[in-house]
């Protein structure tokens, strides 16, 4: 199904529909906490989830190095350790928004969620293995295969040596102080802050460093920016600036249109960017014709998002239009309109909330 796009944005395929019961996002009520609680963090599964005997698990450390590696769980474990909030999003999320709908994962928005991870560096590991001068990326392997654009493969990606050297690139094994469920990478994923979550390959079971540019599908054909299928395009790596709100008020059942009385109404959310701290959020509440700035809480980390809220003054009875916009430090600002590209990667146009305003009781 690679390539194939749908131009009906009000049904989705039985196919989109399979994938969405198997994945699922994080309801925007949910950006009120601060650390996702996980059985509300997204989840996008490629293929099935490996069943890992944690006992006879293996993690192998190869290719171009001098001292190959293989480690158990209780050895990864045991080197030292990090724990720090980082926000995740999916590459899609915001995919089926598009006009000419992508078909894949069915994302709205909800792809998105921030963990307390812990692990252990990685960088410390590639240099006690030793990588050979002509190294130029390191492939991670995770132990889930499928078939996809007709390849069958195991989940692959690759980073260059320097990505992969960044301090804040982990092995994780905990998240939310708990060992990883099944669902999100037992026993140990790479964790990449600030890129699309298709880079902390899950199940992790090896590591190859290599001397020329990793080919495989994952890398060279998914995860790309396209405006043609029979383009190269350019790789998705870093996560585009976004501000969700916590949705006002109360939702009709169907539509999820927001019921809010006349009044002052508190609007709330988050923002986030892996090209650089978020420094701005602005609100608007007639549809992005006029703004305001939100106030900004103090940033937990460099790679979580960041609170943000508002008072909006909702005074005469009608129909409105909430909106959200994000900056980030790079001076990168989120788009009125989603911007196509033929895998609907990175859509990360303004959050728009519609909402009913009536009269107090």
């Amino acid at each position: 199904m690679a390539g194939e796009t749908a131009t009906d944005t009000d049904h989705i395929t039985r196919e989109e529909l399979q994938l969405a019961t198997r994945n699922h996002g994080m309801p925007l009520e949910a950006l009120r906490n601060e650390v996702t609680p996980i059985g509300l963090h997204y989840l996008l599964i490629h293929y099935d989830i490996p069943a890992v005997d944690p006992a006879a698990w293996r993690l192998e450390v190869c290719g171009r190095v001098r001292r190959p590696l293989t480690l158990t769980l209780d050895d990864v474990r045991a080197r030292p350790s990090v724990t720090r909030p980082v926000t995740m999003e999916c590459a899609g999320n915001g995919r089926a928004r598009l006009e000419e709908r992508p078909i894949s994962q069915p994302w709205l928005l909800e792809a998105v969620g921030t963990g307390e991870w812990t692990g252990t560096p990685l960088a410390p590991l590639l240099d006690e293995a030793g990588l050979d001068d002509d190294a130029i990326e390191v492939v991670f392997a995770g132990a889930d295969r499928g078939v996809e654009g007709g390849v069958e493969q195991s989940y692959e990606r690759s980073l260059s040596v320097d990505d992969a050297r960044r301090g804040e690139v982990l092995l994780a094994y905990e998240l939310n102080g708990a060992p990883l469920p099944p669902q999100h990478g037992f026993p140990l994923r790479l964790l990449v802050p600030g890129w699309y979550g298709m880079t902390s390959v899950k199940w992790l079971e090896r590591i190859t460093a290599v001397d020329e540019p990793f080919a495989g599908y994952q890398q060279a054909h998914s995860y790309r920016f396209r405006r043609d299928p029979d383009e190269p395009g350019e790789p998705v790596t870093r996560i585009a600036p976004r501000s969700l709100m916590v949705p006002p008020g109360i939702p009709d059942f169907l539509t999820r249109r927001r019921f809010v009385l006349a009044g002052d109404c508190h609007l709330e959310g988050r923002a986030w960017s892996g090209w650089g701290p978020i420094e701005r959020v602005e609100v608007s509440a007639d549809g992005g014709a006029t703004w305001w700035d939100a106030t900004l809480a103090d940033p937990a980390t460099e790679y979580a998002w960041r609170a943000w809220t508002t008072t909006w003054h909702a005074g005469e009875p009608g129909e409105y239009e909430l909106c959200c916009r994000a900056t980030d430090a790079a001076g990168n600002v989120q788009p009125a309109q989603p911007e196509w590209n033929v895998g609907g990667y990175a859509v990360n146009a303004v959050h728009r909330v519609p909402v009913t305003v009536t009269e107090r009781a």
